[in-house]
């Protein structure tokens, strides 16, 4: 089996299909990319076997057809260090022996019989909807940071997708932060839940920065798998099973009281008081008046303490209420435009974080943030 190919088209592939890979696999045949050459295509193939991710180039050059397991970080680190250059790859799958020629060299190292590596399960039945790579990169990028960790709570660890006859839904949440990401450019004529994995979400959301294609989604909810499929590009991962919290339940609707203020002026101020905030709860006190807001921070443990007054725009009744400053500039950090607006009810329930003349009038962005009990 014989190819000639270009060493960088080469690396980017295999670097853009690699973040799909496990750091300590169980088994070793995943330390391995699958290389199959189909007629004038080869075909590349990386997994941790929740998740497995393709590409496919298009050859001038071929002699013979097979598929082989070829070790993945010698492959990667050198063909990092080349220059552009064509390279000659002859792979003898009969002694699991590869070896590729450059201008200026010749490299080898065993490869593994292909039958050990694991096949992607069909997807049967599936359901189809498509949606724009930058739309789809947007709503994983807007939501995967309030994603959980707790393994107790496995669905939270996962991205909510909603979709409907009016819009998609994506939604994630810890308990302590939620976000709402809403986009009407796709709809559905039924309507359809799913929980989308972290590790893979986040893969396909640094991929879908450099592409401006259309994805292509197939899913199927009876063996919960889904496939996104994009350039030449297709990622195949397992759903979360089981069902996601009532996210609408804890969205407080009565929310008289209304902080507008600017983006970067208060991310900065909450970047500054989360130095001087406990390292235990990371505690940042808001004080609002028709004065204009007042945030303090506090260690008294090591006698720590700051406090910053913001001009803003305040509309209810004067308020004291805590937030994690962690929490808080994540959120904050995640919304991309000059003005944004708090909502608050009652020091003691959920406050709101919504966008002011957000860009897109397709997108709606909602985020929640629990406030933390004030020490007095």
């Amino acid at each position: 089996m014989k190819f000639i190919v270009s060493s960088d088209l080469l690396y980017r592939n295999l670097s853009a299909i690699s973040g799909v890979m496990g750091t300590n696999s169980t088994m070793p045949i995943l330390d391995n990319f699958l290389v199959t050459i189909e007629g004038n295509q080869l075909k590349l193939t990386a997994s941790d076997l929740d998740s497995t991710m393709t590409s496919v180039i298009e050859l001038d050059n071929v002699e013979g057809e097979g598929s082989v397991a070829v070790p993945a970080k010698i492959l990667l680190e050198t063909l990092k260090l080349m220059p552009d250059m064509p390279l000659v790859f002859a792979i003898d799958i009969e002694n699991n022996v590869l070896k590729f020629t450059s201008a200026n060299g010749e490299y080898g190292a065993p490869c593994f019989p292909s039958d050990e590596y694991p096949k992607v399960k069909p997807i049967e039945d599936p359901q189809t909807f498509e949606i724009r790579a930058s739309v789809l990169q947007r709503a994983i990028s807007k939501t995967i940071f309030a994603t959980g960790n707790d393994e107790l709570r496995p669905n939270m660890m996962g991205i909510l997708c909603e979709l409907s006859s009016d819009y998609v839904t994506f939604v994630a949440t810890d308990a302590h932060k939620l976000v709402r990401y809403r986009n009407v450019e796709v709809k559905t004529d039924e309507f359809s839940s799913l929980i989308l994995p972290k590790k893979p979400m986040a893969h396909l959301k640094g991929i879908l920065s450099s592409h401006s294609d259309s994805v292509r989604v197939d899913y199927s909810q009876t063996t919960h798998h889904i496939r996104f499929a994009f350039g030449n590009f297709e990622l195949y991962s397992s759903l979360k099973e089981g069902k996601y919290p009532n996210y609408e339940a804890v969205i407080p609707k009565e929310n008289p009281n209304m902080l507008t203020i600017g983006r970067d002026e208060f991310l900065k101020s909450i970047r500054r008081l989360g130095n001087y905030s406990s390292q235990s709860t990371f505690q940042v006190r808001l004080t609002l008046s028709d004065k204009g807001l007042e945030l303090t921070a506090e260690d008294m443990d090591f006698s720590y303490k700051g406090s910053e007054s913001i001009t803003c725009d305040y509309q209810g009744e004067p308020m004291e209420i805590g937030f994690n400053s962690r929490f808080l500039r994540e959120m904050v950090e995640n919304l991309d435009v000059d003005v944004i607006q708090m909502s608050f009810s009652k020091p003691n329930r959920a406050a709101l974080i919504t966008p002011v003349n957000q860009q897109d009038e397709n997108e709606d962005v909602l985020m929640l943030i629990m406030p933390v009990m004030l020490n007095n």
